[in-house]
């Protein structure tokens, strides 16, 4: 009989020798899994926290952007207006005196004559700052007409450029050249048409 008991014994030692092993090796297996969930989670956490990071930056980028594009409409609106109160002040002028600079057929070079006269335009301006001078420039229709504009373009610039380096401020100076000027066809007044006209301005109070 204790042979048997003993027998009995033996086999339930050995099983729950093996549900204490089970039980270790569940709670390291658990240990481990553990650890690595944490593991992960953390990797992710840091990542969440890079893009939170990255999505702060291209926000202050965005801010920054439309601070200055802001700052641009600003400047355009001012502009604008500036534009706007000079296009409609633009018959507050009055013409104090007109001059022809005549040109040679073909020709933009300045004459002697025509220096004279441009120094005492430039005078005028000197000793009054409400003045300003309009040049416009014309040819003869002899020719194609690009070409004719294209001359008379340089024969402003040429009265343009002359009047600022004898020390007219160069905002106050505004030309353009028209091209060929609507004439007679005859030598003397082909030559009338071959010219720019200055106009000597006075600003309105």
């Amino acid at each position: 009989m204790r042979g048997v008991m003993r027998i009995a014994v033996v086999p339930a030692l050995i099983v729950l020798a093996s549900g204490c092993a089970t039980k270790d090796w569940v709670k390291d297996l658990v240990g481990k899994r553990e650890a690595e969930i944490d593991q992960r989670v953390g990797a992710q956490g840091q990542k969440v926290s890079q893009v939170e990071s990255r999505v702060g930056e291209v926000g202050e980028h965005a801010t920054q952007a439309r601070s200055r594009a802001d700052a641009a409409y600003s400047r355009a609106d001012e502009v604008s207006d500036r534009l706007s109160r000079l296009w409609s002040s633009r018959h507050k002028r009055s013409i104090v005196e007109t001059i022809h600079v005549q040109f040679a057929f073909d020709r933009w070079d300045l004459t002697d004559a025509a220096q004279t006269a441009l120094l005492d335009i430039v005078k005028e301006l000197r000793q009054n700052p409400n003045l300003s001078v309009d040049l416009e420039g014309f040819t003869d229709s002899t020719g194609p007409h690009p070409y004719n504009i294209g001359l008379s373009q340089r024969r402003v610039e040429s009265v343009r450029r002359y009047l600022i380096e004898q020390g007219a401020d160069m905002p106050r100076v505004h030309s353009i050249g028209l091209g060929p000027l609507a004439g007679g066809k005859a030598p003397d007044e082909l030559a009338k048409q071959r010219r720019v006209t200055v106009r000597l301005m006075l600003a309105a109070d």
